[in-house]
């Protein structure tokens, strides 16, 4: 019978230096006293110490109201000029007395100009008085914009008709029919339902209220789009109506 040693694979290496290679892979014993040691010392002052740990002052409380200056430009398209001419004073107090903004109307270039003041305290206090203009110039009431200063779960959508189906010519112009109904009445039936405000602004379609609440509007409106007899959406506004009902 062939010993083990004849059936492995033959090598380039001399026996000398196989001799050799065997005698180094011997296990090699490491005492533990010739490991270099660290004093326990200088553990206990790093844990301990604070000398090395940066020590920061409180912030106080003027610092943590600081708000960052800044301003905002927010154009008034033109039909919407003379509203806000009309409707100026609603709009500038609210801004002025209760966001601490500056705000400034400059008629030339047909924008309103907000600017942060050394009073203002809330520092979303400009981008709210930013959507509240914004919701203005789209077309909504002040009341329905004063909304987006008073609540924080108030948002705008806006979308166009073509965006949910290409429509041209009759077509477009029933369906804006559709939406608005006889006298606004589909419109109004929506928002109520919906808690909501829609505005119709040619093809494009912006609803404000609260993010599940317009998303009911808008699923609505998609329906009308579409070709949906407002009686069905009647009925399913009702049916959501009422189940909003009973979770409040």
């Amino acid at each position: 019978m062939t010993s083990l040693q004849s059936l492995k694979a033959p090598t380039l290496m001399s026996k000398k230096t196989q001799k050799e290679v065997q005698a180094d892979e011997d296990d090699v014993i490491i005492d533990a006293t010739a490991l270099p040691s660290r004093p326990v010392e200088a553990d206990v002052t790093m844990e301990e110490g604070s000398s090395d740990k940066p020590n920061f002052a409180p912030a106080s409380a003027a610092e943590l109201k600081k708000v960052v200056k800044g301003s905002r430009k927010i154009p008034i398209p033109p039909h919407r000029m003379s509203p806000l001419k009309r409707h100026w004073l609603e709009i500038y107090s609210p801004l002025v007395e209760h966001m601490k903004l500056q705000v400034r109307m400059n008629v030339k270039t047909r924008t309103v100009e907000l600017k942060t003041s050394p009073s203002t305290e809330d520092e979303g206090s400009l981008q709210k008085g930013a959507d509240f203009l914004r919701a203005f110039a789209l077309g909504f009431e002040v009341e329905d914009a004063m909304a987006l200063l008073r609540l924080d779960d108030i948002f705008l959508d806006t979308f166009e008709i073509k965006d949910v189906k290409t429509l041209h010519g009759d077509h477009l112009a029933r369906a804006i029919g559709r939406i608005a109904g006889r006298d606004g009445k589909t419109k109004f039936t929506i928002e109520n339902a919906s808690k909501t405000r829609i505005v119709l602004a040619d093809t494009k379609i912006h609803i404000l209220g609260s993010f599940q609440n317009i998303k009911i509007a808008r699923d609505a409106v998609v329906s009308l789009i579409l070709g949906s007899p407002p009686g069905k959406v009647y009925a399913t506004l009702r049916t959501i109506s009422a189940r909003m009902k009973e979770r409040f």
